[in-house]
């Protein structure tokens, strides 16, 4: 929230703003390299990132069945045989004719090959999984697909990275782009890559999705956050993905 009302009060100062397309993109920063010297070991080392409490538990749910079900492991094997996939969602899925993102596979997975029922985008459950295989693909470089059938999905993407929303009229190119790299009341302004989601935040005390983090730039600009199964969401992401080539997978990453 602190990042938006910089961004909002630089713009109100008459920091001139160029149209996303008038530019080249800057070359992609990952919000590691922003962060302070204590963020990036806690990040570097497993064993004191809070967010391997969410892997943790994310194992013990790949290998339990409920009900005599089918667990993830009996499907799949060990979580080490999903290494890679984290780094290519979201991914296209031609029986469904759109792009789905890497929780909405495992919950795909959970509702039609389990029999389970649906979970939120930030519960517990669903952080667990998707931190856990996103694990597996860590230190590999982020390779979604932006052409094909991906291509009407990142253009809208990118219209809407460049759409400013609520009261205050802000985009996210306005604070990502133009601002990143900025300060304001001691607070850096970030490029905003998706590299390390899910991720534990500190301001959160938590580990948290990609979504939430969206929702809470639209509510700081004072605009209606879309819905947590919104098109639009899966569009920023394929977006944000395409922006950030050249970074690598750093989930589960740990940010201010």
């Amino acid at each position: 929230m602190m990042r938006v009302a910089a961004c909002a009060l630089m713009a109100a100062m008459g920091v001139p703003v160029a149209p996303i397309s008038a530019q080249a993109a800057p070359p992609p920063r990952s919000g590691y390299t922003d962060a302070s010297p204590a963020t990036r070991a806690m990040q570097d080392d497993d064993s004191v990132n809070p967010a391997f409490l969410w892997v943790q538990q994310g194992e013990t749910l790949w290998s339990t069945a409920r009900d005599g079900g089918t667990s993830c492991a009996g499907c799949h094997g060990a979580p080490a045989s999903m290494q890679g996939v984290a780094a290519r969602y979201p991914a296209f899925d031609a029986a469904r004719g759109r792009p789905v993102t890497l929780a909405q596979r495992i919950e795909l997975c959970r509702t039609e090959h389990q029999g389970e029922e649906r979970l939120d985008q930030d519960s517990e459950t669903l952080l667990s999984l998707t931190a856990l295989l996103g694990l597996q693909s860590r230190g590999m470089p982020v390779s979604v697909q932006q052409d094909g059938p991906m291509q009407p999905f990142h253009d809208e993407g990118a219209r809407l990275y460049a759409t400013q929303f609520g009261q205050l009229n802000l985009s996210c190119h306005q604070c990502h782009d133009e601002l990143a790299g900025q300060t304001l009341a001691g607070s850096l302004i970030p490029q905003g890559h998706a590299n390390g989601y899910p991720l534990y935040r500190l301001e959160w005390q938590s580990l948290g999705s990609l979504y939430r983090r969206i929702r809470n730039c639209l509510t700081g600009v004072r605009a209606t956050p879309f819905a947590p199964d919104a098109p639009e969401l899966i569009a920023i992401e394929i977006y944000l993905a395409g922006r950030g080539r050249g970074l690598v997978v750093e989930t589960p990453a740990v940010r201010p």
